[in-house]
């Protein structure tokens, strides 16, 4: 189950343990439950901190970890591998009593949340979101005992979990709380915790405010506070969009990351400086009064900078169908990296045909029973290496000049039915699964009428980073530059800095 090498680098961390740990294992006679059994025996054999038992547990199979005499509060079902088994091991350490790797502040909000909390989360090894919510929501177990939190691998509670159509998909007190990727400041925000209005109205004004967390606004806010500029973030999770990435193979000398790695890195660059970082915040107004940029939080907090860069990126856009908002996380999804396991065995269509959609497919087409790939226009948008990858795989169909028009079903998704644009005929698909791929729009609501903006909603900047308006600046995917890459929208913060710096020296 484990090589040598991976038990090795585990003897390593366990060694890192402060306490001991008793994990209660409820087990029986089926192969999930061997494979789980043996997985822990090789754990207690790798440390004398750890002890197991046996008893019955609310699932089989499934195991606790507790400290002596204390009730367990945090619980995996299943065999937490794959993506997971950092999981596992981070829950041990914490539950042993190591300190987590997160801000004081943090645990002091995750400290005062009552309760009871007592959460379940819905995961896929195979997905690289769910790792995010599973070790946020054990450590917030481990420091609050008001908190728990049961991880349930779905592949092995198929039954409990034949409704769950996205992943991770978060449950409260037997109610749904969430869906997709969260992160610690996310949840705690939900649950009514997290920086207050009062504490965002006291902080002093900034030299520069940059609002975003993905690649442009972690250059921008690095490269600032590098000229000793009095730098803040506001931004609702560090990485942005990336973090829903699986694989980045174009960032120049790396050869190959994840998106959730290449997260962790910029946020690891961020907390190496002296930045005010305000996550899981959302900006809801701006304005430029005399010399001060304002800009409005939307739990109420207002903050002033004399400059401000805005890098806030793009998010997925929707086809805006009837049915689309309604069986969202019921059959239609937007991650095939994350969800395409729960859709093992049925019939799926992929709406978008240029690289992100055919990709899409053709990892489907390995898991799915066949897919479907919808495309507006007369041709595929994707590079050929792509399409000819496509065209050889036996259960995929390519329909052109295909306008979606309606998602429909029961209690699940059902159908797509679409028109055919040459001919103006309506046909329909029964199908179980819909992966929207259309691309991104940008996050640039909160601009209001401020800023000058094409007619895609992008903010138009000139060749330094500059608005309309003297010293608000924009990076990346919000604004009109013609390439949407991270390594471009990295460079682009860093203009905007160096301008947003020439801009306070000159007035």
């Amino acid at each position: 189950m484990l090589n040598d090498n991976l038990k090795q680098q585990l003897a390593q961390y366990l060694e890192l343990m402060e306490g001991d740990v008793v994990i209660t294992a409820s087990a029986s006679d089926d192969k999930t439950s061997q494979e789980m059994m043996e997985l822990l025996n090789v754990i207690k054999s790798l440390s004398n901190r750890i002890t197991i038992k046996e008893e019955t547990l609310k699932r089989t199979p499934s195991f606790t970890l507790a400290r002596p005499n204390e009730a367990a509060r945090v619980t995996f079902c299943g065999v937490p591998l794959g993506h997971e088994f950092t999981s596992l091991v981070l829950a041990l350490l914490q539950v042993s009593g190591r300190a987590p790797k997160v801000d004081e502040a943090v645990i002091k909000q995750i400290e005062k949340l009552e309760g009871p909390f007592n959460f379940e989360t819905f995961i896929s090894l195979t997905c690289t979101k769910c790792p995010d919510v599973v070790q946020a929501l054990n450590m917030m177990s481990v420091i609050n005992p008001n908190i728990t939190h049961t991880m349930i691998d779905g592949a092995a509670f198929r039954e409990e979990s034949k409704d769950i159509m996205a992943v991770p998909s978060i449950f409260l007190n037997g109610e749904e709380f969430g869906s997709g990727k969260m992160t610690v400041e996310e949840i705690i925000a939900q649950l009514g915790g997290g920086i207050e209005a009062s504490e965002i109205n006291a902080k002093e004004t900034f030299d520069v405010l940059v609002i975003g967390g993905g690649p442009a606004s972690g250059a921008a806010a690095i490269y600032t506070a590098r000229k000793g500029l009095r730098t803040g973030i506001v931004a609702e999770r560090i990485g942005g969009q990336v973090n829903d990435t699986a694989s980045i193979e174009n960032f120049i000398s790396v050869k190959e990351t994840t998106g959730p790695e290449f997260s962790q890195n910029l946020a690891d660059h961020i907390a190496a400086y002296d930045i005010d970082v305000m996550n899981a915040m959302r900006v809801s107004k701006i304005d430029k009064i005399d010399d001060l940029v304002h800009v409005e939080l939307e739990n109420g907090g207002k903050l002033t900078s004399k400059t401000l860069i805005i890098g806030t990126g793009a998010k997925w856009r929707n086809m805006n169908v009837p049915g689309e908002v309604e069986y969202k996380n019921k059959g239609v999804a937007y991650c095939p990296h994350c969800d395409g396991p729960l859709f093992e065995g049925k019939r799926v269509a992929v709406v978008g045909g240029g690289n992100s959609g055919v990709e899409a497919a053709i990892d489907l087409a390995g898991i799915v029973e066949h897919v479907t790939l919808l495309e507006f226009g007369d041709t595929l948008r994707a590079d050929k290496v792509l399409q000819d990858r496509l065209n050889s795989l036996s259960n995929t169909e390519i329909i052109k000049s295909a306008a979606t028009k309606e998602l429909t079903g029961d209690d699940k998704l059902k159908a797509l039915t679409y028109v055919d644009r040459n001919t103006n005929e309506e046909h329909t698909i029964e199908l179980e699964g819909v992966f929207v791929q259309i691309g991104l729009v940008p996050s640039t609501e909160f601009t209001g009428d401020l800023l000058e903006k094409n007619n895609r909603g992008e903010i138009i900047v000139d060749r330094n980073g500059l608005t309309n308006v003297p010293g608000i600046f924009a990076a990346g995917d919000c604004t009109d530059q013609t390439y949407k890459q991270i390594i471009i929208s990295m460079g682009s913060g860093a203009t905007a800095a160096l301008s947003a710096f020439d801009y306070l020296i000159r007035n």
